[in-house]
């Protein structure tokens, strides 16, 4: 992983390839590269710096054609290097020419390029086969083994070669290549990661996303599981494998999927006055929360699609499927379903709960939980609930155009918009929203909700947009904070019921992009063990609502004084918690009750950025961390 782009055109499309990995580049990576074919031979430039590295090379090298492909690579096999990044070359069962240093210029040795997202399992085993048939490996990657394996099933159509290499993989991948001998055709594939077909005016492109496209096409074709696509000038074919024919394994037969016209705007990507995406994101909360609110003029089922309301009277209990911040996002919402709903909830980290065996229960809603509605494990645990007999299935997404949304029979769109920095800010505080109208839905329907809650209810959720406003307010008093927290390399976090994980999503933010250790415990577990971390040096983040366990938490604070440690806390307005010596308040414009985390998150999401910040970290795109996480 993480980003493709791939095109063919009668013009020199290396400009679009280019600009469509920058797009890509929220993605986060540790590489990158563009191959294409010129002159008879395919030429190749990669790079592990950022991609206006990239390009001054390959403008220095004259690199031009209609023809090519183009990659961010995120490091799963083999370390961040040059030989390791793609697009990788196969040129025949003979030494490959390796490169080294952190740009290597023009190469114009190969056959067979091919750029590749996902994880092949059987790698090792494709690996030494080639290796016995004479293919050289350069690198340490599953890639080379897909290039290699094109290569040696090639036969003068590139086509029949992918389609012949491909019930050969086991594992995930979303593929372009194309080959010397075959100019003005790029071949492209997936199977358990993302890949689209995007339909311009005598110019076909590939691309991981429609974001890489925005202003070069906006007819766009989601490829479906098992898919494959051939570009060529100013055409494009798609077939699916055959499985209703088990005696002819491996035949493909045409399909047809629809085109969509999408609107990737790519002004959703510019900067603007800001100094980094995060902060851009964090301050477009107010504006994301109303346009996920927008249209809700009652609460209904059908806010989550038609037969919503059927759905929620069969079932009995609530499935989260989530990782990540989602995973956050849906433990808070298990506070609210169980006690505003009145229904079962269970969370489950979604790369665990396809691995453990669990008790179905056909009557369970599950929820899926993801910003970018690809992310590869929440997926595949969605698939292996379903294979238990849960049918019943929603996601709260923020890309209406995702698998996730075309897999689930229910849907809530979050429209947060386009979330460019890794660490997720906007993305977490709409799916708490949706996740809130799910709640309260589902409370609707089991007879919990009465019009004049539901009345309170709808007030509150228009006002957060302002109360968001008061709280971004708060933004020099948390900078202030930084500058401390800039010095330490370790904090904890705590929260009790359900602004624990709010405490959890705040640590999760300040080791994502300040990388300063952090750890988030109930309050109330403090004596369990974390108290014994505790010194002036731990400063101690404390989430502080005015809410019925405010006692209870407060007595947490005083065991955290008593052996010397500092408390940061955020406090509601009431909460009578005093600045002191060795205690250090902000206090909050106001309790929100139930929608409290909303709040609490924001100021949790500035100390980590200003943090970041005072650091010196690459806050965007953080070391070792994707924003699309499309593998296992």
């Amino acid at each position: 992983m993480c980003g493709i782009v791939g095109a063919v055109s009668p013009r020199d499309i290396v400009p679009v390839l280019l600009e469509g990995l920058k797009r890509l580049e929220y993605r986060g990576y540790d590489s990158c590269g563009v191959a294409v074919h010129q002159g008879g031979e395919l030429r190749r430039a990669r790079s592990t710096a950022r991609v206006a590295e990239l390009q001054a090379s390959v403008t220095q090298d004259g690199i031009a054609s209609g023809t090519g492909i183009a990659h961010t690579r995120w490091a799963t096999h083999g370390a961040p290097a040059v030989h390791n990044a793609h697009p990788h070359f196969s040129s025949g069962p003979q030494a490959q020419a390796a490169s080294s240093g952190p740009n290597a210029k023009a190469a114009s040795s190969g056959r067979v390029a091919l750029v590749h997202n996902g994880i092949i399992e059987n790698h090792d085993e494709l690996r030494a086969e080639l290796q016995g048939r004479g293919y050289e490996f350069t690198s340490q990657t599953d890639t080379e083994v897909i290039a290699h394996l094109v290569h040696f099933l090639y036969d003068g159509d590139l086509l029949d070669a992918v389609q012949r290499a491909l019930p050969r993989l086991r594992g995930a991948y979303a593929i372009a290549v194309f080959c010397r001998d075959e100019p003005q055709r790029v071949i492209g594939a997936r199977q358990g990661s993302p890949l689209i077909l995007g339909v311009g005016e005598g110019e076909n492109f590939l691309a991981s996303d429609a974001m890489a496209l925005a202003g070069v096409t906006d007819q766009i074709v989601y490829l479906e599981e098992g898919d494959v696509v051939d570009l060529q000038l100013g055409k494009t074919w798609i077939s699916a494998l055959d499985t209703s024919n088990a005696a002819r394994p491996g035949r493909y037969l045409p399909v047809q999927r629809p085109v969509r016209t999408v609107q990737a705007h790519s002004g959703a990507a510019e900067l603007g006055p800001y100094r980094h995406y995060m902060q851009k994101e964090i301050f477009e909360q107010p504006r994301a929360l109303a346009d996920t609110l927008e249209g809700v003029a009652g609460i209904s089922p059908e806010l989550f699609g038609d037969g919503a309301w059927r759905v929620f009277k069969e079932v009995d209990r609530v499935l989260i499927l989530a990782c990540g911040t989602s995973f956050y996002s849906g433990s808070t919402a298990r506070y609210w379903l169980e006690s505003i709903a009145g229904i079962p909830t269970t969370v489950e980290i979604a790369s665990e709960y396809r691995y453990r065996d669990s008790v179905p229960d056909p009557k369970t809603l599950v929820v899926t939980i993801t910003q970018s509605g690809e992310t590869a494990d929440t997926l595949a645990a969605l698939k292996h609930a379903r294979s238990l007999g849960m049918e019943h299935t929603l996601t709260i997404c923020n890309v209406a155009t995702s698998a996730m949304v075309r897999e689930c029979k229910l849907a809530y769109i979050t429209r947060a918009g386009v979330e460019i920095g890794v660490a997720s800010t906007k993305a977490f505080t709409t799916q708490l929203a949706g996740l809130y109208l799910l709640t309260l839905a589902l409370a609707q329907v089991r007879g919990r909700l009465s019009d004049e809650q539901e009345a309170a209810e709808l007030k509150a959720l228009r006002h957060l947009p302002l109360a968001l406003q008061a709280v971004l307010a708060l933004e020099p008093q948390v900078i202030a904070w930084s500058e401390e927290f800039a010095r330490k390399e370790n904090a904890l976090f705590l929260g009790r019921g359900l602004h624990y994980p709010i405490a959890l999503e705040g640590a999760l933010k300040l080791k994502e992009i300040s990388y300063i250790h952090a750890e988030a415990y109930p309050a109330g577990e403090l004596k369990h063990g974390p108290l014994a971390l505790v010194t002036a040096e731990m400063p101690v983040v404390t989430v502080a609502p005015n809410d019925m366990l405010l006692e209870k938490l407060k007595s947490n604070l005083q065991e955290v004084r008593a052996r010397g440690g500092e408390l940061y806390v955020f406090a509601d307005a009431d909460t009578h918690i005093d600045s002191g010596p060795g205690v250090h308040v902000i206090r909050m414009p106001e309790h929100y009750g139930a929608l409290s985390p909303i709040l609490h998150v924001v100021p949790l999401q500035l100390l980590a950025y200003h943090t970041a910040c005072a650091r010196g970290t690459d806050v965007d795109k953080p070391r070792n961390l994707a924003k699309s996480v499309t593998v296992e």
